[in-house]
């Protein structure tokens, strides 16, 4: 099978069992928590049921490609398949995340301007509209999250392991080991403290400041966008920690680290998209 390196035929996996037990797993999952929201006896033992299938899948699952990986069963054609298939995945989160930045857009300028003002103002004469706002039937005034506490430390804290990510990967192709391991286990130092300092904003944010996800139009927008790119930032760390444990085993060469590169570049999208969360949820 190791010629198919040099072959032009398209790779075909053996028949495998990982997608019927994935869609289980899913199907338990979401199961589960739909259940849970209604408050259901079992809800939760069926969702960390598939929570723990899901687990088994990708270990199951990711360890049988790189078997195959290390066995020289990937071709070429193989490798660009999966660099194109990682780029669409990254492809799909920039519009998951362009769909909530619309929908700040939306309620910002256009939303709440319009109920506070013309005909529709009438309906609720003591809203004044402004940012940030609850909304003309929420009551109470909100405190705008302060950009230059913990959100600018977090912009410096995902600049910083940007970088040294970076210097791990010029460490791989020079074959300096010490050196990707390091950078390696720095960026997800820095991954798990930008996290810790989050959870410390949205407990401020909770007890001080009286903001959660039912203050209206501020609070549902700061929470989904903070939030989501926040488990991001920790999908992005459980992966890195993968690749760590990967590279403590031996793997990764400077000809062979398509894994490591696709950790590197979600790591990547995580901070410009972390860009975009400072500058139009907490600056502007």
């Amino acid at each position: 099978m190791s010629a198919l390196r040099g072959a032009t035929a398209y790779y075909l996996p053996a028949p495998s069992h990982w997608p019927i037990v994935g869609a289980s797993a899913l199907l338990l999952t979401t199961t589960g928590a739909a259940a849970w929201m209604n408050r259901a006896v079992v809800a939760p033992y069926i969702f960390a049921a598939g929570i723990a299938v899901l687990l088994y899948v990708l270990f199951g699952w990711f360890g049988s490609v790189i078997r195959e990986s290390e066995g020289g069963l990937y071709d070429k054609q193989v490798d660009v398949s999966y660099r194109w298939s990682f780029g669409w995945f990254i492809f799909s989160e920039t519009m998951f995340f362009g769909a909530f930045f619309g929908a700040l857009f939306y309620l910002r300028w256009h939303a709440v301007p319009e109920l506070a003002s013309g005909d529709t103002a009438q309906l609720w004469p003591s809203f004044k509209g402004g940012w940030p706002a609850t909304g003309p039937a929420i009551g109470g005034t909100l405190k705008p999250m302060n950009p230059f506490g913990i959100p600018l430390i977090n912009t410096a804290i995902l600049l910083t392991s940007a970088a040294i990510l970076t210097w791990a990967h010029h460490g791989l192709l020079k074959g300096t080991r010490g050196q990707f391991k390091l950078g390696l286990a720095l960026t997800i130092v820095l991954g798990f403290a930008f996290l810790g300092l989050q959870f410390n904003e949205y407990y401020r944010a909770y007890t001080a400041l009286g903001l959660t996800l039912a203050s209206g139009a501020y609070g549902a927008t700061f929470f989904m966008l903070t939030g989501f790119h926040g488990l991001h930032v920790a999908v992005g760390a459980t992966m890195l920690s993968v690749m760590l444990g990967r590279a403590l085993r031996g793997d990764f060469t400077p000809d062979d680290q398509f894994a490591f590169q696709a950790a590197s570049w979600y790591w990547h999208f995580v901070d410009v998209i972390w860009l975009l969360v400072f500058v139009l949820v907490y600056w502007l």
